[in-house]
C-alpha cells in the first residue's frame, strides 16, 4: 500500500525556501494523522525466520545457568557501525523472546547531529516505505520533520532508539533499547559486547570495573574491536583490546572473546552472506558461535584469540595506504595491484614474527584485508586524505564514519617493530636491523600519518623506489629464518 503523502517527498529538497517546505510538510502531517486514525497495520521492515532461534537461546541460557523468570541480559557497549549492527542482529533474532532475553546498547548521551546529517537522514527515511511505516507507528516521524526544518536538534542516542546509527545513516536498523547511563547498562549484564574503538576500550572498561566490584557472577565479554597498543616494558609487546579489558576489569581471560571477520557492517545487516570467527576459550566460544550463527552470518570458532585480534588491527594499517594509492592513481588497477603485492608481503613478514604457525592465518588475514581495501573506512580515509577532502588536523575520529583505527595502529606497529631487541638479519647487508627497516610501506605510512613529514604522494614514491626489493624476497626471508617472537604477544 502506498502512502498518499509520498508524492510530497519528491517535491521537497534542501534548496527549497522555508515557506514551501512548511507547506509541503503541513500536507505530510495531515496525511500522517489520517494514516494513524486508520490504524494501519505496519511492518518494521524486518522479515526474519525465527525457526530454531528460541532453541538456541534456551541452550545458551542453560549453559549460563539462567533460571526461569531471569532474562539473559546482553549489553552492547559502544554504538559505532559494527557495534550497532551486532546489537540489531541479536534484537532481530531474539528480541521477540522478551521473558528470556533482554538486549540493550549503551552509547554516550549528548552527541548532536549537524544540520547536513539531519537533512540526509530525512531523505533516507522518506526513501524507505518500511521505515516510514515504522516511525508513524511509533509516533516518531514528526521530530525528523522538525529537524529537517531546523526547528529542533536530534541526538545520536535518540535516533539510535529509532534504528539509525550515526556512523551508518544510510542503513536503517531495527529499533533498539538504548541506555546512556553506563552503570545502569552493565552492572547486571551476563554478556557484554565491546563495540568501542580500541583507543577507547581501556578507559570505558576501567569505569565499568567500578560497577562490578560486588558482582558474584563473572560476565562474558565479546570484543569486536580491531586495534593495538605498543608496550616496551619489560620487553616489547602488543596490547590488544581483550588484554586491555582483562587488565581493567580483572575478568579472567577465558571469559573474554574476540569476534571478527571479513565483513562490512551495513552489508551484514542487509543480509549479505558473511562469516566471522569467535576466538577464545572452548567453554564459551562454541556455545556462543552457535548462538550467534544465522543462515546468512556464519560464525566459526577458534582457540587463537590474540593472534586473530592482532591481525584484525594489522590490515587496517595497510588499508589506509591502499586508499591513498587508489585516489592518487585514479583507481589504477595496476598501481593497486603493485601496492597489494608489497603490503601483503609486509603483513606476511610481520605474521612470522607474531605466530608460530603463520600459514594458518594467511586466509583469514588476506580475506579481511581484501574487504577492508574494497569498502572499509580505513581505505576511505586514505582516499579522502589523498584527495585533500580530509586533513590530519581533523583527527582520526570522523563524523559519519567514527574512529579510524588504522592511524593509531600504524604508530603502534612501527614502535614495536623498531625495537633493536627484535633485530633480524638484513638479506643484503648481512647486518642486524630492526624489522621495520624491511617494511617500507609501514615506514612511509608512519612518516605521513604520525610524523606528518610528507604528503600522501610519498606512498607512490615508496612503491616506485628502484631499490625496492621483490615482495617475494621478504616472504622467503621470513620463511627461511626463525623469526617467531612469542614475547610480542605476551607469551613466554
Amino acid at each position: 500500500m502506498n502512502f498518499p503523502f509520498r508524492a510530497c517527498f519528491s517535491a521537497l529538497s534542501v534548496s527549497d525556501g522555508s515557506v514551501r517546505v512548511r507547506a509541503v510538510l503541513r500536507t505530510v502531517a495531515l496525511d500522517l494523522r489520517m494514516c494513524e486514525t486508520m490504524n494501519l497495520s505496519h511492518s518494521n521492515g524486518s522479515t526474519h525466520n525465527f525457526n530454531g532461534f528460541e532453541e538456541k537461546l534456551d541452550e545458551l541460557r542453560r549453559v549460563l545457568g539462567k533460571s526461569d523468570g531471569d532474562p539473559l541480559r546482553i549489553v552492547g557497549v559502544g554504538a559505532g557501525a559494527w557495534g550497532s549492527v551486532f546489537a540489531a542482529l541479536l534484537q532481530d533474532s531474539y528480541g521477540q523472546f522478551r521473558e528470556k532475553v533482554q538486549i540493550r546498547i549503551w552509547r554516550r548521551a549528548g552527541r548532536i547531529l549537524d544540520k547536513a546529517t539531519a537533512e540526509h537522514l530525512f531523505e533516507v527515511i522518506n526513501s524507505r516505505e518500511d521505515v516510514l511505516r515504522r516511525l508513524i507507528r511509533r509516533c516518531a516521524y514528526l521530530k525528523y520533520v522538525e529537524a529537517r526544518l531546523g526547528d529542533r536538534v536530534l541526538y545520536a542516542d535518540e535516533i539510535l532508539k529509532d534504528g539509525f546509527c550515526l556512523n551508518m545513516i544510510d542503513t536503517p536498523l531495527c529499533p533498539l533499547k538504548v541506555v546512556t547511563n553506563l552503570q545502569e547498562a552493565v552492572w547486571d549484564a551476563d554478556i557484554v559486547v565491546n563495540g568501542l574503538p580500541s583507543t577507547e576500550t581501556r578507559e570505558v572498561f576501567e569505569e565499568i570495573s567500578k560497577y562490578w566490584k560486588e558482582r558474584i557472577t563473572v560476565p562474558i565479554i565479546i570484543s569486536l574491536a580491531k586495534g593495538i597498543e605498543a608496550a616496551l616494558q619489560p620487553v616489547p609487546h602488543i596490547i590488544t583490546p581483550t588484554l586491555m579489558i582483562n587488565r581493567a576489569t580483572r575478568v579472567p581471560i577465558e571469559n573474554i572473546l574476540y569476534l571478527g571477520g571479513p565483513n562490512i557492517a551495513s552489508e551484514i545487516y542487509n543480509k549479505e552472506y558473511a562469516n566471522a570467527r569467535i576466538c577464545g576459550a572452548e567453554k564459551w566460544r562454541k556455545p556462543l558461535a552457535n548462538f550467534l550463527r544465522q543462515p546468512q552470518f556464519i560464525v566459526w570458532d577458534n582457540s587463537d584469540l590474540v593472534t586473530h585480534e592482532v591481525m584484525g588491527g594489522l590490515k587496517n594499517v595497510y588499508a589506509i595506504g591502499a586508499g591513498m594509492v587508489a585516489a592518487l592513481t585514479n583507481e589504477s588497477a595496476t598501481s593497486k595491484s603493485v601496492y597489494f603485492a608489497h603490503c601483503t608481503s609486509e603483513m606476511i613478514f610481520i605474521t612470522y614474527l607474531l605466530a608460530e604457525e603463520p600459514e594458518k592465518l594467511a586466509g583469514p588475514l588476506l580475506a579481511d584485508t581484501y574487504v577492508t581495501l574494497l569498502k572499509g573506512r580505513n581505505a576511505w580515509y586514505g582516499q579522502m586524505l589523498a584527495k585533500g577532502e580530509l586533513s590530519l588536523d581533523m583527527g582520526d575520529s570522523i563524523s559519519g564514519k567514527g574512529m579510524i583505527q588504522g592511524v593509531s595502529a600504524v604508530g603502534a606497529f612501527y614502535e614495536i617493530l623498531s625495537q633493536s631487541s627484535l633485530n633480524v638479519l638484513h638479506p643484503e647487508d648481512n647486518k642486524p636491523v630492526a624489522p621495520v627497516q624491511l617494511c617500507p610501506i609501514l615506514k612511509t605510512l608512519y612518516k605521513i600519518l604520525i610524523k606528518r613529514d610528507g604528503s600522501p604522494q610519498a606512498i607512490l614514491e615508496a612503491l616506485r623506489d628502484e631499490t625496492l626489493n621483490d615482495p617475494r624476497d621478504r616472504i622467503e626471508l621470513a620463511q627461511s629464518h626463525a623469526f617467531y617472537r612469542p614475547s610480542l604477544l605476551g607469551q613466554p
